[in-house]
């Protein structure tokens, strides 16, 4: 695995392609990442919907995703604020992709979907407090 500039430019001898192909695991839904700076910030979360799927993600900005084919395919689901936009293969039911909540700017995308990436092969992937999300604080002061 090599870092260069702000992201992981190869995974276990596999390159990260400034845009890579992803795909869900029947191959109904491709997306198209831009990724010039290769896999940034790659992480987990431990909010309720992420324990369960226990998805790698990294982030692109929204223009930085594209469906290629499959859209129709494509199901959404959200909870708790609606804010998020959770996306999933409506045949095999893979997740590969979300619109953040702590960033609708951008898309968290299913690491594991990256063509020849294997995201449980990088090291140190860190887990993000999602059940003390930051939009959950309160930002008032004291009444």
């Amino acid at each position: 695995m090599e870092h260069r500039e702000r992201g992981i430019r190869e995974v276990d001898g596999v390159a990260v392609l400034a845009r890579h192909r992803a795909t869900c695991h029947c191959g109904e839904v491709e997306l198209a990442l831009d990724l010039p700076d290769g896999i940034v910030d790659p992480r987990r979360c431990d909010c309720s919907i992420c324990r369960r799927k226990g998805a790698v993600v990294a982030s692109v900005p929204l223009a930085g995703l594209h469906v290629v084919r499959g859209a129709d395919r494509l199901r959404l689901y959200q909870f708790n604020t609606h804010t998020a936009r959770h996306y999933f293969c409506g045949t095999c039911g893979i997740y590969t992709h979300h619109q953040r909540r702590s960033n609708p700017e951008q898309y968290g995308y299913n690491v594991g979907c990256l063509d020849g990436i294997n995201p449980l092969k990088i090291a140190g992937v860190s887990c993000e407090d999602g059940v003390n999300h930051p939009s959950d604080r309160a930002t008032a002061g004291p009444a």
